[in-house]
């Protein structure tokens, strides 16, 4: 089992890593194969909307995005990590998630053959506050990212309340629920997916 996990906050440490960690150490426990991208260690540009991609499928910008659409489309499970910032994902995230535009552009402009079938995602976000529509943006986004990589929107953790570093540690019940979804998802359980309603509270 082939586990891909984005990481997007740009604080080393925080809380939605302190929570992705989590959840990969309980695929690491199954004997999946786990890889970690951390984005604020990469150069990726904003997409430009020139349109290249409706050619061919391929994005022209030359960047550390490039290598990670064949891994997106390998992994079995692919894990999202964000603070939220804004009611919203970070920038890192953000601009990682409008580069697959390219893979949407394959899957729904070009029609190619694309890996699907048992695939999972899964969402995982920290914010500070308590407001009831904090992770509506977030979860939209995670939605059609999803679907771009046509995954499976299977699962998330959502955690509020959480801002200094370290804060997400006085919830330990809530990394134990993540361990515990990243063993499940090694072991080939099939989740039933997230449908949002229009506002995704």
């Amino acid at each position: 089992m082939k586990f891909l996990a984005i990481w997007g906050s740009p604080r080393r440490g925080g809380n939605s890593e302190v929570l992705l960690d989590a959840f990969l150490q309980g695929a690491r426990q199954e004997g999946a194969e786990v890889e970690k991208i951390a984005l604020q260690k990469l150069k990726i540009s904003p997409c430009l909307e020139i349109y290249h991609c409706f050619k061919d499928g391929t994005c022209p910008i030359r960047d550390d995005m490039r290598p990670l659409y064949d891994k997106l489309l390998a992994a079995e499970v692919v894990a999202l990590a964000s603070p939220i910032f804004f009611y919203g994902l970070s920038a890192q995230a953000k601009a990682f998630i409008d580069r697959t535009q390219a893979l949407w552009a394959r899957r729904y402009q070009l029609r190619q053959d694309f890996p699907g079938a048992g695939r999972q995602g899964v969402l995982l976000c920290t914010g500070a506050t308590y407001g009831k529509l904090l992770f509506v943006g977030a979860r939209l986004t995670a939605k059609y990212f999803f679907d771009a990589i046509n995954v499976s929107y299977a699962a998330e953790i959502l955690v509020r309340g959480v801002d200094a570093k370290g804060d997400i540690l006085k919830k330990p019940e809530v990394l134990e629920a993540a361990t515990t979804l990243g063993r499940r998802l090694a072991q080939g359980e099939r989740l039933e997916p997230i449908k949002l309603s229009p506002l995704a509270v």
